[in-house]
């Protein structure tokens, strides 16, 4: 009978397999320091014998353990996992700083003036209409909208960009800021004449006058925005 109980406890705990007495090391402990295969391994073991998980564990990561033991085994796993953590902390924390750093840039500074702008061609080519939107920095908000006869969404977004920096001279500001949806627009008249794609040629009226508005400013920067981004003054473009 002793025998048997002997048997009953070893088949209930972890154990020392060089002295056969129950070890400190918990089930909890065995499960956070397992690695899949070695669970599963467990687990087919408790099937094919009713042995204890505890004990089927054990005996899955022994081989692994080899001479350091099962609790090294269990203690270098814990410091590796704690090292994959503080890694995995350091980049979303990077990732965050990058992000806080985006926004940040994103942000207009003390005093600058905002400007947003949009066009239209329906269809393309067709009537065209443009709009733009201006605040201030004290909280200042201007809008204009026209119609602007027949040409290209190109026509359309230029003839817009170029409202948006008359609005903004008009209301004396220096420091500014443009956005808009238009790549083309936006690309073009930033881009040296020396850069300028062939087919941009059709735009060259446009561009000159923008150009000549945008060094009438001390400060200028112009960014682009996905339509979303670009609301207040798309849906002035679908209005008449």
């Amino acid at each position: 009978m002793l025998a048997v109980t002997a048997k009953f406890t070893l088949r209930q705990w972890p154990y020392n397999s060089q002295n056969m007495q129950p070890t400190a090391i918990s089930f909890e402990q065995l499960c956070a320091g397992a690695n899949r295969a070695e669970r599963v391994a467990a687990r087919l073991l408790v099937r094919k014998t009713g042995m204890d998980e505890a004990l089927a564990l054990t005996q899955t990561m022994s081989a692994p353990a080899g001479t350091q033991g099962l609790a090294q085994l269990l203690a270098d796993r814990s410091a590796a996992q704690l090292r994959q953590a503080a890694r995995l902390a350091e980049r979303r924390q990077a990732r965050q700083a990058q992000r806080s750093a985006k926004l940040a840039a994103q942000q207009a500074p003390a005093g600058c003036w905002q400007a947003w702008f949009d066009g239209s061609a329906r269809p393309n080519p067709g009537a065209c209409r443009i709009a733009c939107v201006l605040r201030g920095p004290d909280g200042e908000h201007f809008t204009h909208a026209e119609n602007t006869g027949h040409g290209s969404s190109s026509d359309a977004e230029y003839c817009a960009l170029i409202a948006a920096l008359e609005l903004a001279l008009a209301q004396c500001a220096q420091d500014l800021i443009v956005y808009g949806d238009s790549r083309v627009v936006i690309d073009d008249v930033q881009a040296n004449v020396q850069a300028n794609k062939s087919g941009a040629a059709v735009l060259s009226a446009h561009r000159r006058r923008a150009r000549a508005l945008l060094a009438q400013f001390e400060q200028i920067r112009l960014r682009w925005i996905p339509r979303h981004k670009n609301a207040e003054a798309d849906a002035l473009t679908q209005s008449d």
